[in-house]
Parts: structure tokens; C-alpha cells; sequence
């Protein structure tokens, strides 16, 4: 991704910041060689399909609100500025505490996860899924309990990389 975030904020400011992230252009890819691509699935947020091109090349993707990221906003309004961690920090525990500040709450997200996870298991077809960091770790957990099995143990991933899920 290339945006730098500020290092410090205010409400407002960190508001724009996360507005300028899902919209911030993203670093260069290598394409993926592949005769024969399966379906691919991105997010609805643009930088799911500039990486989707990046890697597969022009071509028909099947854009899913399901897997977008999951957003975030300041944990409170203020004027004062303060470190983007925090910020940060703040708008994760109160969307894992389900707070209604966020502009979705844990419990929203597990059950898009949930959606998504049954529509592929329903559709029984090998795919391609593009989405962003966040989100993927409550996917992830949904996909292991329907089943599948992941090539990775990492709770780390690093922007561009793969994860295999087999169910």
C-alpha cells in the first residue's frame, strides 16, 4: 500500500486517514502464471481489484461486498492529536467489544464471514480469493470451523501473499 499514515491525529484527521488507506494506490505485484485461473473473488474496496489485476491480468472478477475490510473509524471526537496506534488500538477493542462507534461490530463481521464461507462451500468450486488483512483473520477462523485447512499457522501476513484453505 502506498500510503503513509500520519504519526499523529485527531479524530477527524484519523477519519480521513482510514479514508485515504482504502483508496491509496498499491505496490507492484508480480503476476501470477497461470494457464487456467478459477474464479476470483474480490472486495468491493478498489484496491482488491488493482491487486487482482496486478496479479491475473485483465479479466471478469466477481466483486463480493462479503469480503471487504473491515472499517474503522475514531473511537471518540476529539481535537487533540494522538499517536495513529492508539487511534488504531482503540477502534479494534471496541470492535471486538462490539461497540455500536464502529461502523461495524464483531459480530457483523463473523457473519459476513459466515455468509462467504457457505457461499463457496455451496458452490463447491475452486477459487481465488482477494481481500485485506484485517477481515482475512475473522475468515480464516469462520473457514477452519466449516472445515477447511489452511497451509499456514502465521497470525502475520504480509500484503500480495497467499493462503491456501482446503476443505
Amino acid at each position: 500500500m502506498k500510503h503513509i499514515w500520519k504519526k499523529s491525529c485527531s479524530s477527524d484527521e484519523f477519519d480521513e486517514e482510514c479514508r485515504l488507506y482504502d483508496t491509496a494506490p498499491i505496490e507492484e505485484m508480480t503476476r501470477v502464471a497461470t494457464n487456467e485461473v478459477p474464479t476470483i473473488y474480490v472486495s468491493t474496496l478498489d484496491r482488491s481489484t488493482q491487486t487482482a489485476k496486478m496479479l491475473y491480468g485483465e479479466r471478469d472478477f466477481c466483486k463480493s461486498e462479503l469480503i471487504h475490510e473491515v472499517p474503522m473509524k475514531a473511537a471518540f471526537d476529539t481535537k487533540l492529536k494522538l499517536p495513529i496506534w492508539v487511534w488504531y488500538f482503540l477502534g479494534r477493542i471496541q470492535w471486538m467489544t462490539d461497540n455500536k462507534r464502529q461502523p461495524e461490530t464483531r459480530k457483523q463481521t463473523v457473519e459476513r464471514a459466515e455468509r462467504f464461507t457457505k457461499d463457496i462451500i455451496e458452490k463447491n468450486e475452486d477459487c481465488v480469493l482477494i481481500s485485506h488483512g484485517f477481515f482475512m483473520h475473522t475468515l480464516i477462523s469462520v473457514m477452519k470451523i466449516n472445515g477447511f485447512n489452511s497451509d499456514r499457522t502465521s497470525a502475520f501476513y504480509k500484503n500480495g501473499e497467499a493462503i491456501v484453505m482446503i476443505l
